[in-house]
């Protein structure tokens, strides 16, 4: 216990960071190239009728932000610590290679293509695609998923603002133990009353905030107020990044009699191989789980945000910068903050406990973390510049997550932005609102599940087939190369035609038979925690709301195409 990086150890942390330092570096290198190149050959083209980016850099923060979220400094270092450690690297860059970066090429493509069009959400995009009747309803997915996962997601930015606030504040100042913290983060999400909160008013207050900033940017509109969100969030969420992985990997060894505690040794848990656990299912299907929930891919929202393009725009080198940028916020700065000061502070056995619990996640980044910061020099400073650091990669993921829904009732309904934002936005809130008084009950896992985890893999299986098989791998190719600033390797040919399927089936098969039949019928896993009998109806709720969401998406759809088909006979006649 207690070992700083062992020889292979320091193997898997150069080869994380050398290969995501060396793919941002050279991708940012050629969009800085390409943005002077392009200059020199400015076309004439029409004005468009939707909305554009006002940038190139915009457009990547923008997707970046969409990307970096609380996955990448909570959720990635929980993955590798309880998951081999710098082994778990293997099945995940093997994910990243083949699963990951496919996709992200393959959503960039069928977004501009589809944006083109006058179509920003995937049943306009699958329409075009396919010239089937059911293509739309398919497409409708891409709507209900990212909604359903912005509903329970909002909460956690807003215990991410609220923390920022009681850091900054001192006010859980005292509460020195793991258990101390628990119950002052319990009693703030409503869990339950105690000396620190009586009432879910701190929370709501923090949620109307949270749900204000996420109206105003989104009724700013694409370049006014989404990329300008991206172009102040994510420098900033950089900063406050490097900053935090500074100033752990500056603590040494907190207490010289406890040699064992170290960063050091947090750097060794973290990536020093355990290659025995690649022997195991679990870590590979954790694995690309993670790819999936880091780049966001499988929702709809890349090729909604890709829709804003122009049809010559550069999608190739776009989405590997996107994929790069992520990455770096992931394994470098998100691998070196929380699970090594952990490890300082409390020890490997402590920590391992906190990364392998069902609540590890929210278990280290706010349990934990304020205990530590409350032992810092400087410590207010330290804590508000975490938990700003979270809610920074929250927020520009929430409007990501929102925008399709925007774009559908703009582009297919004809509304106006204001119209749609407000009407989005407060159908998000009332909903919301269950989250907030039903979380006790489980309702907040059901819907990560069920949208937030499942419903991914299984709406990228079906872009993926439609892209590679019914569109076409020979003309999504050609689609995806139009404007390309870099010529993609000719195998993710066979990559996005064969092995990308053939993968995300076999995960929609695996998390069926491991995942999806035992929580659909309440059964618990060996070592998880039991499920309250009381929570099941509850748990039943937010299915029924998962499945409203998609039957109401694909309701509108039908609506709008109808009203599409009577103009177009109108103007006929």
């Amino acid at each position: 216990m207690g070992k700083g990086l062992l020889p292979a150890g320091w193997v898997f942390l150069a080869l994380g960071w050398g290969t995501i330092l060396f793919f941002t570096i050279f991708s940012f290198s050629k969009v800085l190239f390409a943005k002077k190149k392009k200059k020199e050959k400015e076309f004439v083209s029409v004005k468009p009728t939707r909305e554009r980016w006002a940038s190139r850099i915009g457009l990547i923060l923008a997707m970046a932000g969409n990307a970096i979220g609380l996955g990448n400094f909570l959720r990635f270092p929980s993955k590798a610590a309880a998951n081999g450690g710098g082994a778990f690297l293997i099945p995940y860059f093997i994910a990243l290679l083949f699963l990951g970066i496919p996709l992200m090429w393959t959503e960039w493509t069928i977004g501009r293509f589809g944006g083109t069009k006058g179509h920003g959400t995937t049943p306009g995009m699958f329409a075009m695609m396919w010239k089937n009747p059911v293509s739309k309803y398919l497409g409708a997915l891409g709507i209900s998923i990212p909604f359903a996962v912005i509903i329970y997601y909002q909460i956690i930015e807003s215990w991410c603002i609220g923390f920022a606030w009681f850091s900054g504040t001192g006010k859980y100042w005292g509460a020195k133990t793991q258990e101390a913290m628990g119950r002052f983060l319990h009693g703030f999400q409503g869990m339950e009353k105690n000396e620190f909160f009586t009432s879910y008013v701190p929370l709501l207050i923090f949620v109307a905030i949270n749900l204000f900033l996420i109206w105003y940017f989104l009724y700013r509109g694409i370049s006014k107020g989404i990329e300008l969100l991206a172009k102040i969030g994510m420098p900033v969420l950089f900063v406050f990044g490097i900053a935090l992985a500074i100033r752990v990997l500056t603590l040494g060894t907190p207490d010289p009699s406890q040699p064992q505690m170290s960063v050091a040794a947090g750097m060794g848990f973290m990536w020093n191989p355990d290659f025995s656990r690649l022997g195991s299912s679990t870590v590979w299907l954790a694995a690309a789980g993670q790819i999936f929930f880091t780049l966001s891919l499988g929702q709809g929202v890349i090729a909604t945000y890709a829709s804003y393009l122009r049809e010559n725009d550069d999608v190739t080198l776009n989405g590997l910068t996107t994929s790069s940028t992520n990455e770096f916020a992931e394994v470098i700065l998100g691998g070196t903050i929380a699970i090594p000061v952990a490890v300082a502070f409390f020890g490997v056995q402590m920590t391992k406990q906190i990364a392998t619990s069902p609540t590890g996640t929210f278990d280290l980044g706010f349990q934990s973390l304020p205990v530590i910061f409350q032992k810092l020099p400087l410590g207010h400073i330290f804590g508000a510049m975490w938990f700003l650091l979270l809610f920074v990669a929250g927020i520009t993921s929430a409007v990501a997550m929102t925008q399709p829904a925007i774009a559908f009732l703009q582009d297919e309904l004809k509304w106006s932005r204001k119209k749609s934002v407000n009407l989005v936005i407060s159908i998000l809130a009332l909903t919301a609102l269950m989250v907030v008084f039903f979380f006790r009950f489980g309702f907040l896992d059901e819907l990560d599940f069920w949208a937030g985890t499942l419903g991914l893999v299984v709406f990228a299986l079906l872009e993926v087939i439609l892209f590679s098989w019914v569109f076409g791998i020979k003309k999504g190719w050609e689609e995806m190369h139009r404007g390309a600033d870099i010529k993609v390797p000719g195998v993710f040919k066979f990559i996005l035609k064969y092995i990308t399927p053939v993968y995300l089936l076999g995960l929609v098969i695996l998390w069926t038979v491991q995942d999806a039949v035992g929580k659909f019928l309440f059964k618990v896993k060996p070592g998880d925690a039991p499920i309250d009998p009381a929570s099941i109806p509850y748990r039943w709720g937010a299915r029924a709301l998962f499945a409203l969401l998609i039957v109401a998406t694909m309701i509108l759809v039908r609506i709008a195409w109808q009203k599409k088909r009577r103009e177009e006979q109108a103007a006929k006649a």
